[in-house]
């Protein structure tokens, strides 16, 4: 039976012209220009990749794969993020610094097994997602990972109009902020009309311009370096109570985001690689696995100044220490009441600080780091919307057609916050969405792992038994402590309906994940896929045990 569907399978794509890989049993997608040329995103054109000879390591190549890391880095400097950060700091000065390394190497990890599925079978996440799992537990998926997107770029799309209303000192509203912010993301995501390098450069622009604008803060508070140091490397948080135990998990939860690993499996797909070379596939697994620890890198960099910024400043610091600091002229005068009650901070009233005390200069150079962070992680939400939307519901839709979809899935809610709740009040939005986008991970991790430990998908290149065992600790980790967050978040709500409400959820929540799982112990799909998918699934030569 296996035999058979095999043969059919290779038919199936000999008939199609796609030319099956030798180290994956999974066939590419077919490329762009075997397509409609309607049909078309970040892969109009590929990267081409010089040949140095025999160099163990080249700059030449480096440069030609680094792109995918920075672009997929961006997540990680989103303004869920940064507020999570500026949280962090405030809550818990320096001593949570710390975790933020090891979500973040946790994160490279994660990042390392996304860049060789994409690398290896010559498809993302998504598509790979489409062809292994049956109809049903697909379709759910595909809604998971689409509540994560929608949730981030709310939390991105606002703190672009958080942004602008700190640059027009209030004038520009919030929803006026939010449409604006939406309109030049279609603008800039056409960038890529004019060469894939030119909108990869763009995005290091962007990346630049919040390093230089969080730098700008970090040099002019002039943290203490000793105790920097101490919170990074000592792994330790004395006199810490539950608030800064959440605030933790809320670290590992705004750095690690599900639908980074979709889009940067993709995104890797823009360098020429030839895949029937297993030499070649291998170096560019190096290469962009280099890419991406310098990309992270940098990220940690700048969340690092923005934590060090408002640990120095404004830990343990009261409303009454920021009163005592406004000057009269300065236009947010009535933020904060006359009380000693500790400073509670977000993006917003955290620009506003600084303001008050390093002078309005702060605050200027503290929105345009926003607005930067918010736009560029905007228009790579967008991107992660379209390969996800086009891989599990394997879309073949105009350009346009498709940006305005994946636009207007989140347009309304994000619209909707905007009107009704008043730029002051975001913090708990922002809870609430950090809470969404940590139970949609393990839609994210359970795949990748899965997918990239099959040699019959993966072959020469699967993983091996420590990185199994080491990916599925690390998953579970991650898996907990954001649940964690979640029952902290709810219990907070203080309303038995809420309670209920929630447990239902999370039955139904848990059986999905326990099914995947399930799938992971079996190695991946079930044992049919329906007579629509037989052809175009791969040759799986196991057998199946468990649960279908």
């Amino acid at each position: 039976m296996t035999a058979e569907r095999d043969e059919d399978f290779l038919e199936d794509q000999q008939e199609n012209g796609v030319e099956t890989n030798h180290y994956s049993s999974i066939p590419p997608s077919p490329s762009p220009e075997d397509q409609d040329e309607a049909f078309s995103t970040y892969f109009e054109q590929k990267v081409h990749i010089p040949d140095t000879g025999n160099q163990i390591f080249s700059f030449r190549k480096l440069w030609a794969f680094t792109g995918p890391g920075f672009l997929m880095s961006i997540a990680y400097l989103d303004p869920g993020n940064i507020e999570s950060d500026l949280q962090s700091g405030a809550k818990a000065g320096f001593k949570l610094l710390w975790v933020l390394l090891g979500a973040t190497i946790i994160g490279l990890l994660l990042q390392r097994l996304a860049a060789r599925l994409g690398v290896v079978t010559g498809m993302h996440l998504a598509e790979v997602c489409n062809r292994q799992y049956p109809t049903v537990p697909r379709i759910i998926l595909w809604l998971m990972v689409e509540l994560a997107i929608i949730g981030s770029d709310m939390q991105e799309v606002i703190g672009c109009a958080i942004a602008f209303n700190l640059l027009s000192v209030g004038r520009i509203p919030l929803w006026a902020g939010v449409l604006i912010t939406i309109t030049d993301t279609f603008v800039f995501l056409f960038l890529d009309k004019y060469g894939l390098r030119k909108l990869e450069a763009f995005f290091g622009l962007l990346i630049t311009i919040m390093a230089i604008s969080f730098g700008y803060e970090y040099v002019i508070v002039k943290p203490d370096q000793g105790e920097l140091l101490k919170g990074m490397f000592l792994p330790y948080c004395a006199g810490c109570g539950p608030v800064q135990l959440e605030q933790a998990v809320g670290i590992v939860g705004a750095v690690i985001m599900p639908h980074n690993i979709y889009l940067h499996s993709a995104l890797v797909k823009s360098r020429d690689v030839d895949r029937k070379n297993k030499k070649d596939v291998k170096e560019a697994n190096k290469y962009f696995f280099i890419e991406s620890a310098v990309a992270l890198f940098v990220s940690f960099l700048i969340n690092v100044f923005v934590v060090a910024v408002f640990a120095e400043a404004f830990f343990n610091k009261t409303n009454m220490d920021v009163v005592s600091k406004e000057q009269s002229s300065f236009p947010h005068t009535d933020l904060f009441p006359m009380n000693n009650d500790t400073l509670e901070v977000d993006i917003y009233k955290g620009g506003v600080v600084l303001g008050c005390f390093f002078g309005p200069a702060a605050l200027y150079i503290w929105a345009v780091g926003i607005l930067a962070a918010g736009q560029s992680s905007t228009m790579t939400g967008t991107y992660s919307g379209q390969f996800v939307m086009e891989g599990f519901l394997n879309l073949r839709w105009s350009r346009f057609a498709r940006v305005l979809l994946t636009r207007s899935i989140a347009i309304i809610p994000t619209l909707l916050v905007a009107i009704f709740q008043d730029v002051q009040h975001l913090t708990g939005m922002n809870d609430f969405l950090n809470v969404l986008q940590s139970l949609q991970l393990p839609f994210a991790l359970i795949p990748i792992l899965t997918f990239t430990s099959l040699t019959s998908i993966m072959n020469d290149f699967a993983n091996g038994l420590v990185w199994k065992i080491s990916g599925g600790i690390l998953i579970l980790m991650v898996c907990v402590i954001n649940m964690y967050f979640v029952i902290v978040y709810v219990t907070a709500l203080n309303s038995v309906l809420l309670y209920v409400l929630a447990a239902l959820i999370s039955v139904g929540y848990l059986c999905f994940v326990a099914y995947l799982v399930n799938l992971l112990n079996c190695g991946g799909g079930g044992p049919s896929f329906g007579k629509k998918h037989q052809k175009r699934a791969s040759s799986l030569s196991l057998n199946y045990t468990c649960i279908p």
